[in-house]
């Protein structure tokens, strides 16, 4: 069974910055576009913020452009989320999945921007 592991999350003040990091099973990674969602507090939607495809072309929701940069590392099953200039909205727990949301959800991990 894929499972998919989150982390890197934490507290960090409004203009700081984090990395997530989310590993996923080889085969699935390899041949799947790999995306970044969050849910926010008290929200029961997760917000799609940024996909990667295999040849590493990128999207991002309009909130976060030139602010976060996703990453992907075929050869560690890993993807990454590069989070700056961080602002309190950008709180909510983190997970990672497939573009078309196909595996079953990890933990997620939980970023936190407050001073």
């Amino acid at each position: 069974q894929v499972q998919l592991v989150e982390s890197g999350g934490g507290l960090v003040q409004p203009g700081g910055s984090l990395r997530l990091s989310c590993t996923a099973s080889g085969v699935i990674f390899r041949i799947n576009t790999m995306a970044w969602y969050r849910q926010a507090p008290g929200k029961q939607q997760r917000e799609l913020v940024a996909t990667i495809t295999t040849r590493s072309s990128r999207n991002y929701v309009d909130s976060v452009k030139g602010r976060f940069t996703i990453a992907r590392d075929n050869a560690k099953n890993t993807v990454f989320l590069q989070m700056n200039e961080m602002k309190p909205e950008d709180t909510a727990v983190y997970y990672c999945n497939t573009d078309s949301k196909m595996l079953n959800w990890g933990k997620g991990t939980l970023v936190t921007v407050s001073s």
